[in-house]
């Protein structure tokens, strides 16, 4: 991909952009190490933050606006937010700021959980781990200020492929459900993986290799077989009647800019609502690598509005 593809705002953020080196499973752990030494603020202008931790051992952070306690509790909005790194890196740390920001700025309590990795975890772990602070969000909805009938999960990446798949599982379970599925740049389709002639592309910060990397990690097996238990990956689901409304944002010069495609479609040819937000010439998680620009704050601010109507707030 050359760097004359890149919008004009991102060049020289992205021109020398490499991929995380997540084919290796000692890249992982230099990838992860760093993460876990990296240092977050504990205050956020605006919002209440702290972490808990749920039933099964898994943090939960959650950022709260003024208000949310009584006598408004049970009254708030909310949002599930499930952060990304390709299946096999990544903290729910690195969404601090930005969550913050959707907290305050929509006055909603936000709910960013961790999960398990592959390839120590693979397939269930992590969809399993998102599905268990899902019901534990519903659980203690009125204790953390939450209107459970008005909840949205979202993502980044990885993050938005898991918050896909646990959207459809949870409709499969019966129950509340979420009233919005919020999909920045959404890692769906592990069938992309097994395009080969996509690796000599290069697509800036995720690119084809470590696709196939992060998806095979989680599967246990090579991207891009025949069948796949459900759930394993979003896009591979035929049936997508009844799931709630979608909002799918990315770039169009970014490995997932197909596949998110095609799934849009298919929300919209089953009868779901669903938005689809193209970013002329911005790669892979550009609203985080150069979030303080004009093209992802105003992106950032579309995604919100939607955000905003779909909760009702």
């Amino acid at each position: 991909m050359k760097a004359s593809r890149l919008n004009p705002e991102l060049r020289r953020i992205f021109r020398f952009v490499p991929n995380p080196p997540v084919t290796t499973s000692a890249g992982r752990s230099v990838i992860n190490g760093l993460l876990k030494r990296v240092k977050t603020p504990s205050q956020f202008d605006g919002v209440s933050f702290n972490v808990v931790m749920l039933a099964n051992g898994q943090p939960a952070r959650i950022f709260s606006p003024p208000g949310s306690s009584p006598p408004d509790r049970g009254k708030r909005a909310a949002l599930l937010n499930i952060h990304g790194g390709g299946m096999v890196i990544g903290k729910a740390s690195q969404d601090d700021v930005h969550m913050a920001d959707v907290a305050r700025d929509l006055g909603i309590v936000v709910v960013s959980i961790e999960y398990r990795l592959a390839p120590q975890s693979p397939f269930p772990a992590a969809l399993d781990d998102c599905f268990f602070a899902w019901n534990a969000l519903l659980e203690s909805a009125v204790d953390v200020g939450v209107d459970p009938a008005r909840i949205a999960i979202g993502g980044q990446s990885a993050g938005g492929g898991l918050a896909a798949a646990l959207v459809q599982r949870i409709h499969d379970q019966g129950g509340v459900q979420p009233v919005a599925q919020w999909l920045f740049c959404p890692m769906l389709d592990d069938r992309t993986a097994g395009r080969r002639e996509l690796d000599a592309v290069r697509h800036r910060l995720w690119n084809n290799k470590s696709n196939r990397a992060g998806w095979k990690a989680y599967l246990g097996q090579e991207p891009g077989a025949a069948d796949l238990p459900p759930y394993a990956a979003a896009a591979r689901r035929t049936d997508l009647t009844g799931l709630p409304a979608a909002w799918i944002g990315m770039g169009d010069i970014e490995l997932f800019y197909g596949e998110g495609r095609t799934y849009a479609a298919a929300l919209r040819d089953a009868g779901v609502d669903c938005t689809l937000d193209i970013v002329p010439g911005a790669p892979h998680a550009f609203e985080t690598i150069a979030a303080t620009t004009r093209l992802a704050t105003d992106y950032k601010a579309r995604a919100r509005a939607w955000l905003r109507n779909r909760l009702g707030v």
